[in-house]
């Protein structure tokens, strides 16, 4: 081989670009800027509007009912499309080596955040109970029947035509639960704010760093117009799945202003991540390999936590372990269905260009 072929070679391979180099090429700023703003107000309107018209007489009762489902759907594709693929990629990169090449990372970081939420809930749950036994209640999910979730008497259960799962239907006593005529308010007060707000914290954090992985993400990218316009949008539709969960929580007087806080978190979080991404763009390597470590065991965690979400809380829970939702028509299921599946549609839509 003679020194020209060694010379075109060499200029060959240094034309190529390096896919784990830091990448200094850095345009739109202004817009980047303005996108911090942007993003506040979607996602703020996203968030808010169903927590504000949650009492509203004027909006129908269906519409609640879509916001509430279609976010279900929303959180589902987000978990499968916009966390755990990009979570395989990012722990799967070429720039990565040693331990990281030698097992699938991704899925095992989901199982493990699948199981973490799932045990501090048995373990919340065991804690709430002996806070209600201290308060003098005694509860008992399945009235001596422990192999039958379905088991427990529906005698006093109002007709099936009343909806029951609205943000400011009160729960109705169980027969199985013995109550302290003293401590009913309190006790009650205390299981309406136990298990939903868990529920809802958990959903809270997992779309928390989610949304400071995409601001990030977004202030970095050399792809920035297409992906501004689909965050834009994915946030909106996030915040309205979240947003739609935090209006149907029933919270003491004194802590309802925490529906308005943690909308507020959320719409902020993307905001702030593109605000340290612009800081830190000229040392930031969005292709090392730090940095896919980084967003892939954060992904990953997210991507655990809003599977377990979706399909125990959103899915199980409020729909096959819920006798009203069950015994409901055809019809009511079918619309229900049909707002997951547009809210899973659409999310996994915006997943080809984000």
């Amino acid at each position: 081989m003679d020194n020209s072929t060694v010379s075109g070679l060499s200029a060959a391979a240094s034309s190529t670009p390096d896919a784990c180099a830091l990448d200094n090429s850095f345009d739109y700023f202004g817009l980047r800027v303005g996108g911090m703003f942007i993003i506040l107000v979607t996602s703020i309107l996203g968030t808010l509007v169903p927590i504000a018209l949650r009492q509203s007489r004027i909006i129908p009762r269906p519409v609640f009912e879509f916001a509430k489902f279609f976010g279900s759907g929303v959180i589902i594709a987000t978990a499968f499309i916009h966390l755990l693929s990009p979570a395989w990629a990012e722990l799967t990169s070429p720039c990565l080596s040693g331990t990281w090449t030698e097992y699938d990372w991704a899925p095992a970081i989901a199982m493990i955040a699948v199981y973490g939420i799932f045990f501090a809930e048995v373990a919340a749950y065991r804690l709430g109970t002996k806070r209600l036994e201290r308060l003098g209640v005694a509860y008992s999910a399945h009235n001596g029947d422990e192999a039958d979730a379905h088991a427990h008497s529906h005698q006093h259960d109002p007709p099936l035509d009343v909806d029951t799962s609205g943000p400011e239907t009160e729960h109705h006593v169980h027969p199985s639960v013995s109550v302290h005529p003293r401590i009913t308010e309190r006790s009650q007060r205390a299981g309406r704010s136990g298990g939903g707000g868990a529920a809802v914290a958990v959903l809270e954090f997992g779309v928390v760093l989610h949304s400071v992985i995409i601001g990030l993400t977004l202030a970095v990218s050399s792809e920035f117009p297409t992906l501004f316009v689909v965050i834009i949008f994915h946030q909106m539709f996030e915040g309205l799945g979240l947003g739609s969960r935090l209006a149907g929580m029933s919270l003491p007087d004194n802590y309802r202003w925490t529906r308005y806080a943690a909308a507020l978190v959320y719409a902020f979080c993307t905001p702030i991540g593109i605000a340290v991404g612009l800081g830190l763009r000229q040392s930031y390597n969005g292709n090392g390999v730090s940095a896919n470590i980084a967003s892939g065991i954060l992904d990953a965690t997210s991507a655990g936590i809003l599977l377990y979400t979706g399909l125990v809380e959103l899915m199980a829970h409020e729909i096959i372990l819920n006798p009203r939702m069950m015994k409901s028509s055809t019809g009511r299921l079918t619309y229900v269905f049909g707002c997951m599946m547009l809210g899973s549609g659409l999310m996994a839509l915006l997943g080809g260009w984000a």
